[in-house]
């Protein structure tokens, strides 16, 4: 989920991913091309598929992050499908919340028994840090083995790429595959909207001016809690992304004019002011992501601007209410853009003592079954399945499907801005607590960013010089 999210060879991803999607029927482009790659699975000459019933009795220790409802309700179905599958392969799952697996994933990794399987945030951070640690296993052979490069465009490959020397990510090396696809949408509650006299908003306009109206209403306009400090950064995202988004983008992959600029500090600023006129909750930065999201999903605050891993949390308890959008464009029927892109890549770590297991196992959870699987739990697959054009256009589900098409078709996907560098993380969510606690202007809180990104890119530069 930055969050993904975000990691990421970009320009050509959402035009590419949505030409994908519309001939999805009749395969994608081929997108691996396994450069430096050894021939046959795992180097080891062989080019046949791997049958994980001839692996004789293996214990698969898998790592994940798919702890919500949905999410977690298709990863427990689909293991108990490929343990049924496979009777001689047990799945030790351990599940932990992103927060955590980002805190102690590399210790597991570098410890006397590191898992089989993992979920690897990309970026520089984590995904590019492990490569260059030598802890994931590169997937050219099984990408090709399991024709991972005709299921998915290259263009989403290429956000678990890492090159070959171990600079920089979205290219070389293939190591991992994503699940699902994540966009960072408006959610709102219909009932909350039509009590204020709103409908869902069709600009961004739109959207500003209904949250003066909100308020007078006596309900609150947008909930947030950023006491994780991780969910600010999609928030302030979504409305930089409005500032430009195309730019935003370039930054991220490091080649725009990175954070010290109008489109940073306008977006800041509009954070400011939704914390001064109250469009935000008072104790935002003490409320936690978790209970931010049931108090919206209780009837408290007509927006909620969060992932779409979300889902099937928020539809259980608000039902035919719940709406989400993308981000509403500058005009009506314009483009729309947001974060977002795939979620954490399934990686193979490189001490694992079951590599062609672990690579049937990751087959499994990302084929077109478990893409049905995946939409009737309510979960974005990063490449939908049948099973999708079967949803109610008018359900919730149908909604995420139809802004997920929508924001590729657009080329309206912008990387998390976690990506950035490999502290940027740590930057951007403390700045932003900063931010919206009136302890930093907006001047102050680009130049935090950009200090962060310019030693960075100096740095880039330096090494490949």
């Amino acid at each position: 989920m930055g969050l993904r999210f975000t990691r990421r060879s970009r320009a050509a991803l959402p035009a590419a991913l949505a030409a994908c999607l519309a001939v999805l029927a009749s395969g994608c482009v081929p997108g691996t091309d396994g450069s430096g790659a050894p021939q046959g699975a795992a180097g080891t000459g062989s080019a046949s598929v791997p049958d994980p019933a001839k692996a004789g009795n293996v214990t698969l220790t898998v790592w994940d992050q798919e702890v919500r409802g949905g999410t977690n309700a298709e990863i427990e179905q689909l293991n108990a499908e490929f343990q049924e599958k496979y009777p001689n392969v047990r799945i030790k799952r351990v599940s932990r919340s992103f927060d955590d697996l980002k805190t102690t994933l590399k210790l597991a990794l570098s410890g006397t028994n590191p898992p089989d399987v993992v979920q690897a945030n990309q970026g520089y951070s984590d995904m590019v840090s492990f490569v260059q640690a030598g802890m994931l296993t590169p997937l050219d052979n099984y990408a090709g083995i399991y024709e991972w490069n005709t299921r998915y465009p290259s263009t989403l490959l290429n956000l678990n790429r890492v090159s070959t020397d171990g600079r920089k990510f979205g290219t070389g090396r293939l190591y991992g595959i994503s699940q699902t696809g994540e966009f960072v949408g408006l959610y709102y509650n219909k009932k909350v909207l039509a009590e204020a006299g709103l409908q869902p908003p069709k600009t961004w306009q739109e959207f500003t001016d209904s949250l003066a109206v909100l308020k007078d209403k006596g309900e609150l306009p947008i909930q947030l809690g950023n006491l994780d400090q991780w969910p600010a950064i999609h928030t302030f995202g979504v409305v930089q992304d409005h500032f430009g988004a195309a730019e935003s983008r370039d930054t991220v992959l490091g080649r725009g004019d990175g954070f010290d600029n109008a489109r940073t500090k306008d977006a800041a600023a509009t954070l400011t002011d939704w914390m001064k006129n109250g469009y935000l909750p008072k104790d935002v930065n003490g409320l936690g992501y978790d209970d931010a999201n049931k108090k919206f999903a209780s009837g408290e605050g007509a927006y909620l601007m969060t992932g779409t891993w979300m889902q099937a949390d928020l539809k259980k308890p608000l039902g035919d209410d719940l709406g989400i959008m993308a981000p509403p464009p500058a005009t009506a029927g314009g483009k729309p853009a947001t974060t977002g892109g795939q979620g954490l890549s399934w990686a193979i770590t490189s001490r694992s003592s079951h590599p062609e297991v672990a690579a049937a196992y990751l087959d499994f959870i990302t084929s077109e079954h478990a893409a049905d699987v995946m939409t009737e739990n309510g979960v974005l697959p990063a490449v939908p399945g049948k099973a999708a054009e079967a949803v109610d256009p008018a359900s919730p589900d149908g909604q995420m499907i139809a802004a997920w098409r929508q924001l590729n078709a657009a080329d309206g996907l912008v990387p998390y801005l976690d990506y950035s560098t490999p502290t940027f993380y740590d930057t951007v969510s403390a700045s932003l607590q900063d931010l919206l606690a009136g302890k930093a202007s907006p001047d102050e809180f680009a130049a935090a960013l950009q200090k962060d990104y310019g030693a960075f890119m100096e740095k880039q530069s330096k090494a490949g010089s």
